[in-house]
């Protein structure tokens, strides 16, 4: 009976040494975020800079997807493609961490919504079948980012991407969705969703 005893209670503190090594090494990540990051995207992952996303509830899958595709090359946006080639995979992997850990909130709005962009927008996003990928409230899911309460200008720039093919995805989805809208339906189609209320995220993996 001792002798399980024992056995049980070298268990536990073995679990409980991995679980505070495992909060040792992740933590290192959020620092390496404020230090790295929150100048640009926000120390809670609202951005206040023009053109650069909100990463506040984004999915970590999603995170570690474009952080692989900065470093590949097969995206490039000057700083973002500069400071990625230096990270190793677990470099990836914590940072795409950290980021999933941020709570999800709204971008500040950088425009006062306007019903009928609102209204034309959301009718765009039905027909385009947006909410059934990116999540009933644009929470995103896994490898879906979250586009509710995104920066309007960044949706902008990336649905303009997607359109010209210049912006890479996950998988060509987008490319082919955004393929046949005119302009001014992107500028609808981003104003409704930077005006979305983002919903309590995506469930964490």
């Amino acid at each position: 009976m001792r002798l399980q005893q024992a056995a049980a209670a070298a268990l536990w503190a073995a679990a409980g040494l991995l679980a505070v090594q495992a909060q040792a090494q992740a933590q290192p990540y959020a620092d390496r975020y404020a230090a790295q990051c929150a100048a640009c995207h926000g120390a809670q992952g609202i951005s206040t800079q023009p053109l650069t996303p909100s990463l506040a509830g984004q999915p970590s899958f999603y995170a570690i997807t474009q952080l692989f595709l900065y470093r590949d090359g097969r995206r490039d946006s000057g700083p973002m493609t500069a400071i990625a080639r230096t990270m190793s995979d677990d470099d990836l992997r914590g940072f795409a961490d950290a980021i999933g850990k941020l709570p999800p909130a709204a971008a500040a709005a950088t425009m006062a919504p306007d019903p009928q962009r609102l209204a034309r927008g959301a009718d765009l996003a039905q027909r385009l079948h947006c909410l059934g990928c990116h999540g009933s409230q644009g929470e995103g899911s896994r490898q879906m980012p979250r586009v509710a309460g995104q920066r309007e200008d960044y949706l902008l720039l990336a649905l303009r991407g997607f359109r010209a093919g210049t912006r890479v995805g996950y998988q060509p989805a987008m490319t082919e969705s955004m393929a046949g809208v005119a302009p001014d339906q992107i500028d609808d189609l981003a104003h409704y969703l930077a005006h979305l209320q983002p919903g309590p995220g995506p469930a964490r993996p």
